[in-house]
């Protein structure tokens, strides 16, 4: 998505044709992708922020960001934004009518438009997925690499159960020797792996791919939440890079002059990650009934004891807005760390862990062939 300032005052002369009904293969396919993603958030908030800051109107600075886009969607999402601007309505009503956009984005954006500072709002929202989209480029590339060793190595496991083992079955059954425990249970597996092996495959492929399903059930994601925060190492960081994304929302909202118990209701709804969701709501709980922020983060152990103490000079020293930017900042650098620290952790693990299930196979198959030939000997 990129713009040209040339031609900001350029007027369209003439309509754009309609698309043709009842071609489904000219439709774009979205199925797995979201129409307006956070990376294509990112630039459409800073795009349009540099647009204002240089003086163009909405309505031609949304003009000029439409032409620039090229997916369908995307663009078509934008040029509604800008078809509502031009029956009457304001960005953040225009925003509200769309899916894809959150309460979050919404009350910045009217907040902006009500203080005269939408131009400084959509910067803060470009930035702000710009720390998210970061942070989960980090993610991915801490898990990827883990991943690729995993899946290899369940295929080395699975092509010697299925091939390497059953040869030496085949062998062991023509001498007629008594197998030790550990060959009978490996020969087990693969037969189980023989008989079974499609079904298991099936169902694996089944459970990822209805994950995006399975998600949108409240205890299923709440168990899932509650698990990922109680692992060893990626626990950790799952819950720093949560911490991350709350103490930057706050701060943006806090910075627009939302009141604190509004902009805990809307990172609530914003950030779905049940065990911050649920700090979350009784911290909520907590302000109306006119408890201190700080003293309602110190009761929940999903902070830790720097929030709470920080947050507590803050509001002696009216500095909310700077101590959550501050907060943001370090746990963005925490996030980076942690990331490296993942990849670094978990690469000797899971070869460890494939050279084990390796050495088992091997064990259990040599072990009888030594049997074997003490008798011949």
């Amino acid at each position: 998505m990129a713009f040209e300032l040339g031609t900001t005052y350029k007027k369209k002369t003439t309509k754009e044709p309609k698309n043709s009904s009842g071609s489904i293969l000219k439709k774009e396919i979205t199925v797995f992708k979201k129409p307006f993603p956070n990376k294509v958030k990112e630039s459409f908030y800073l795009e349009l922020s540099v647009l204002l800051k240089a003086g163009v109107d909405l309505k031609t600075s949304l003009e000029l960001i439409e032409k620039s886009i090229k997916k369908k969607q995307t663009k078509s999402i934008v040029k509604q934004i800008y078809n509502s601007i031009i029956s009457g309505k304001s960005l953040s009503e225009a925003v509200k009518d769309i899916k894809c956009f959150t309460h979050y984005e919404y009350h910045s954006l009217r907040i902006g438009e009500e203080t005269g500072t939408l131009s400084e709002v959509t910067t803060q929202l470009g930035n702000f997925f710009h720390k998210r989209n970061e942070q989960r480029r980090l993610v991915v590339s801490a898990l990827t690499y883990p991943l690729i060793i995993i899946v290899t190595a369940v295929l080395v496991v699975a092509f010697m159960l299925n091939f390497v083992v059953p040869m030496f079955e085949d062998m062991f059954r023509q001498q007629q020797i008594e197998l030790p425990a550990i060959t009978v249970f490996i020969i087990d597996m693969s037969d189980f792996l023989e008989s079974y092996g499609f079904l298991l495959l099936l169902v694996v492929l089944f459970i990822i791919s209805s994950q995006t399903f399975l998600n949108k059930l409240p205890k299923y994601k709440k168990l899932k939440d509650i698990l990922t925060l109680k692992l060893p190492i990626i626990g950790s960081f799952t819950k720093t890079v949560y911490l991350s994304q709350f103490s930057q929302a706050i701060a943006l909202l806090t910075a627009s002059k939302v009141p604190m118990v509004n902009s805990i209701g809307l990172v609530k709804k914003m950030i779905q990650f049940y065990p911050l969701q649920h700090a979350l709501e009784e911290i909520e709980h907590d302000l109306l009934l006119g408890k201190s922020l700080s003293a309602s983060l110190e009761k929940q152990p999903f902070f830790d004891a720097k929030i709470g103490a920080l947050i507590k000079v803050a509001e002696e020293t009216n500095q909310t807005t700077f101590i959550f930017e501050k907060l943001s900042q370090q746990y963005s650098s925490q996030v980076q760390q942690k990331s490296k620290t993942l990849t670094t952790l978990l690469e000797p693990f899971i070869i460890f862990f494939v050279g084990i299930m390796v050495g088992i196979i091997l064990i259990a198959m040599y072990l009888p062939m030594f049997k074997l030939s003490s008798v011949i000997g």
